[in-house]
């Protein structure tokens, strides 16, 4: 897959700065952990989104059934979904990520309302914009999704698995580690189910999502330059994107401590 990598050589800068980032290190007590939760449970949200994206062009999602899209991606996109729809929960059920998530928020006492209103309005037919404004959600963490909405209202598939894989799945296991170790040296032993969800993300990106997602965008790239090039665009707007949400939550914390 020399594609692949020749793109990642090139969003080295960027990924350098993502796992780099004083967003880590910012989170210090208890009060900025929930900071930046309330920031990025939006970025927990949206992946989903992606990810469902990527299956309804991949795959079937319609009756009457019809074999669509490649044998491979098929299955490629259809084992991501089983693992962050429905994982295992530890207790003998089944839970998606994001609502893994939410557990997690309330466990730290993090504010939930902002994203449980986002989802209300979603379900009541708003669009994704309209629900964000409405719901008052953080100014970075709107803008974070307004980029990935985009990305999933226009993209072909290939420009969507550039985002989903060299914007989530290449970076997650390295940038989740940086906030484990930091979480194990501030807060030692607290909020299980916000560890549960790092280090799952962390073992399945790493050992399992992060080479399907490669295979998935090798295959839809192929020999097509112009895919190539769109895909290293997109992956840059991506992580971008990322950096800026990740500076709002730095900026956030700051002007809450000095309250």
């Amino acid at each position: 897959m020399q594609g692949i990598e020749s793109l990642r050589q090139s969003l080295q800068p960027l990924r350098e700065q993502l796992v780099k980032h004083g967003v880590y290190q910012a989170v210090k007590t208890a009060k900025d952990l929930r900071v930046f939760m309330e920031h990025h449970v939006f970025a927990v949200w949206d992946f989903m989104s992606l990810l469902k994206a990527l299956q309804g062009h991949l795959t079937c999602v319609t009756v009457p059934w019809l074999p669509q899209g490649g044998r491979n991606a098929r299955r490629l996109i259809n084992e991501m979904v089983l693992e962050e729809e429905s994982d295992e929960n530890g207790e003998g059920g089944y839970i998606s990520h994001f609502e893994l998530y939410r557990e997690a928020m309330a466990q730290c006492g993090a504010d939930t309302s902002r994203v449980d209103d986002f989802l209300i309005r979603l379900r009541r037919g708003q669009t994704v914009p309209e629900a964000l404004e409405a719901a008052g959600v953080p100014k970075a963490a709107q803008a974070f999704v307004s980029t990935t909405w985009q990305i999933v209202e226009s993209g072909p598939p290939h420009v969507i698995a550039a985002a989903f894989a060299l914007g989530r799945e290449d970076l997650i296991p390295e940038m989740f580690r940086t906030l484990t170790a930091e979480l194990d040296d501030r807060f030692p032993g607290q909020w299980a189910f916000l560890r549960r969800y790092l280090e799952r993300h962390i073992h399945l990106d790493e050992e399992h999502h992060r080479p399907l997602a490669f295979e998935m965008l090798d295959g839809l790239c192929g020999s097509d330059q112009e895919k190539w090039r769109e895909a290293q665009e997109t992956a840059s707007k991506a992580l971008s994107a990322r950096i800026a949400l990740w500076n709002g939550v730095v900026e956030q914390i700051k002007e809450r401590s000095n309250r």
